[in-house]
């Protein structure tokens, strides 16, 4: 089984609020998750982004694959670094 590198939706209607998380590719979108590595709060005005480098460096080393959304909001912050 792989493991992906996802987001997970939380917040209320027409309030999105996300948590980056790791967790097997066939488990549910908002289901059960390995660990949490970050947020992302697309309602914030310069971004909302806050990931925890040293973990998702630790999953990536290990083989996850993240999502396209996930990898572009890596790219994002390592370029605002």
């Amino acid at each position: 089984m792989s493991v992906k590198i996802r987001l997970s939706r939380h917040g209320a209607k027409k309030k999105p609020f996300y948590r980056i998380v790791v967790s097997h590719s066939r488990s549910p979108r908002d289901g059960k998750f390995i660990e949490q590595v970050g947020t992302y709060d697309p309602k914030f005005v310069s971004g909302g982004v806050r990931i925890d480098r040293e973990k998702v460096e630790k999953w990536l080393k290990r083989g996850a694959q993240p999502s396209q959304t996930v990898s572009e909001l890596l790219r994002k912050e390592k370029s605002s670094i």
